[in-house]
């Protein structure tokens, strides 16, 4: 078996996706776009696999890729000191979140079950959430306003790549490497990463931002958005040679999976879990 072993991308084109497989491919490895289908082609034990894509996709290969998805936990936001959140977060259930009387932020933790968005205002109401079961797991945080947002990936808990991604709820993607921010970033990422990274698995994408500062916030203010599986994360301008190295930790060979990254395995649908 080659050892580069190969990358299988969802059939769906992505700007992310073309990127990554050209950086895998300048490293010598193969790129294979999966058939719209799913299970066709996908060979049951085949080894060297990793992926890219959507987990909805992945639910229906990575059985037969032999692949491991590595995603945070849905806790790991709540649990945080305020320090570096900046706001009230809280993991409950949808029923939880379908009886609040106030405006929140409410998101699915990890898969995109429904939209990440601000309910219970004049624009979307809770009723609007989908109708999933009720002790499906969401985040409910306070409503807050970010001045900018940037994408990090994380490898081994050191950031290997960055970019802005937006400004004001605004796309503005920009390289972090030589942004005016990219000093704060660095610093509040490398406390967070000290204090919490443990929580986070070996591979995985962090966004954090600068909140705008209201009249009872400290201005300047750095908070965590959230974390995301960097199997399913926009690249946006970071080096995608690098996002590369953390995609490719992130969704890779189930025996090669390292001990501490065993609970963060994704279950999939026939799989029994790695623990």
């Amino acid at each position: 078996m080659d050892e580069r072993g190969f990358l299988a991308v969802a059939p769906q084109y992505t700007t992310t996706r073309e990127l990554l497989s050209a950086a895998a491919q300048r490293r010598g490895m193969r790129v294979e776009v999966l058939p719209v289908h799913g299970d066709a082609g996908t060979e049951p034990g085949k080894g060297g696999g990793h992926y890219y894509g959507g987990p909805a996709f992945a639910a229906r290969v990575v059985d037969g890729l032999g692949v491991a998805l590595l995603e945070p936990s849905d806790e790991w936001l709540a649990t945080l000191p305020h320090e570096y959140t900046g706001r009230r977060i809280a993991l409950a259930t949808l029923r939880e979140a379908r009886s609040l009387t106030g405006p929140a932020f409410i998101k699915p933790p990890s898969d995109k079950s429904f939209p990440a968005a601000v309910y219970g205002n004049s624009g979307s109401s809770l009723a609007e959430l989908p109708e999933l079961p009720p002790e499906v797991p969401v985040l409910v945080s306070e409503v807050v306003t970010w001045a900018a947002e940037f994408r990090l990936h994380v490898l081994d808990g050191e950031v290997r790549t960055g970019s802005q991604y937006a400004t004001y709820g605004r796309l503005d993607a920009r390289p972090l490497a030589g942004h005016r921010h990219e000093d704060a970033v660095m610093e509040f990422a490398g406390a967070l990463l000290a204090t919490a990274g443990g929580g986070l698995p070996s591979a995985v994408v962090v966004d954090v931002g600068l909140l705008a500062a209201p009249a009872d916030r400290a201005p300047g203010q750095w908070a965590v958005v959230e974390a995301n599986m960097a199997w399913f994360s926009n690249c946006y301008a970071a080096d995608p040679d690098r996002v590369l190295d953390v995609v490719l930790r992130s969704a890779g060979p189930r025996a090669r999976v390292a001990g501490q990254d065993l609970r963060f395995c994704r279950r999939s649908r026939t799989s029994a879990p790695l623990l």
